[in-house]
């Protein structure tokens, strides 16, 4: 099993024919490995560059500082989570890497605004620019994507897109740091887990490290391919589907090279429905096959998987 190649800029720039062939190719994808790697995306080589830059400059920065954004609680989501803080497989000790949440910049600030405001370090506005200019351009790559996924599964167009209008997406920036001493037993770099919605966009570094899990249970590597960026379903959209669509674990393990001594960075843009969608199996995906989930709010779901997490 390997992870798929897709083209996507047929899809964006193609008549009705090519763009459900390109659909056609994405629900191959999801429904055999969950995972594919999209080329033409949408996004500049040179956005995504300057981006793992920035991150690189803030993870760079002493730890009192980055403390001053930490993450506090479920319901933003937002801010410095430091090493360790996060546990994606419960089983396993916390995770050896850290990380930036950034959702969507309010504009308004009121009491319940106030709640889920981004967390910025003062004097750093390249920074800040820099992050929400490409949190916008990966809200308009996921749009195209859910379009496509709209089309495979025979659903009206904006289907997907109307119920993530409100744009409850989160841009990670994360950092797995040199292993400068021995890892507790079953540490890794981020443990073996599903992601919580619909999709996930992930741009990755040359040192790599991905390793995804097939339908056999065995580990393949997703390594990094210049010009793509790495698609993948999850428990929500798996859910939706039916189980049409997989959500497929994936972990990154400590290397056993050289690698071991280096930094990896990637960016992660989790897509989200809005809050208050409610997530429940597709008329086209049930045919003979009875829901396996009840209906649930995507918030509701989204909150119970963070606070087991954290």
């Amino acid at each position: 099993m390997q992870i798929p190649v897709i083209d996507f800029q047929p899809f964006t720039k193609g008549d009705s024919e090519t763009r459900q062939a390109v659909a056609q190719q994405i629900y191959q994808a999801c429904h055999e490995i969950g995972f594919m790697y999209l080329k033409n995306p949408g996004i500049s080589p040179q956005q995504i560059e300057a981006l793992f830059t920035q991150s690189q400059s803030f993870f760079n920065l002493p730890l009192e500082v980055k403390q001053q954004l930490a993450w506090s609680d479920e319901v933003s989501n937002r801010g410095y989570v430091g090493i360790e803080r996060e546990r994606l497989d419960p089983d396993k000790p916390g995770d050896l890497k850290e990380a930036f949440n950034v959702g969507k910049e309010l504009s308004s600030y009121g009491a319940a605004a106030a709640m889920i405001v981004n967390k910025w370090l003062p004097d750093r506005e390249d920074f800040q620019s820099d992050v929400l200019a490409f949190w916008d351009a990966c809200c308009e790559v996921a749009a195209q994507v859910l379009q496509a996924f709209a089309i495979a599964l025979q659903v009206p167009e904006d289907f997907f897109e109307t119920k993530h209008d409100r744009q409850n997406h989160t841009l990670r920036l994360l950092h797995y740091p040199p292993i400068a001493q021995l890892p507790k037993p079953g540490q890794v770099r981020a443990g073996a887990h599903s992601d919580y919605g619909s999709m996930t966009l992930l741009f990755q570094d040359r040192v790599g490290g991905l390793e995804v899990q097939t339908r056999s249970g065995e580990w393949i590597l997703a390594p990094a391919i210049p010009d793509t960026v790495v698609v993948n379903t999850g428990d929500l959209m798996q859910r939706w589907t039916n189980h049409i669509f997989c959500s497929t674990k994936h972990r990154v393990l400590i290397p056993t090279d050289e690698r071991i001594t280096q930094s990896r960075y990637s960016i992660a843009f989790f897509c989200h429905p809005n809050h208050d969608a409610e997530i429940a199996c597709l008329p086209s995906c049930r045919r003979e096959n009875p829901a396996i989930y009840p209906p649930i709010s995507a918030g509701e779901h989204l909150l119970s998987r963070l606070q087991a997490t954290y």
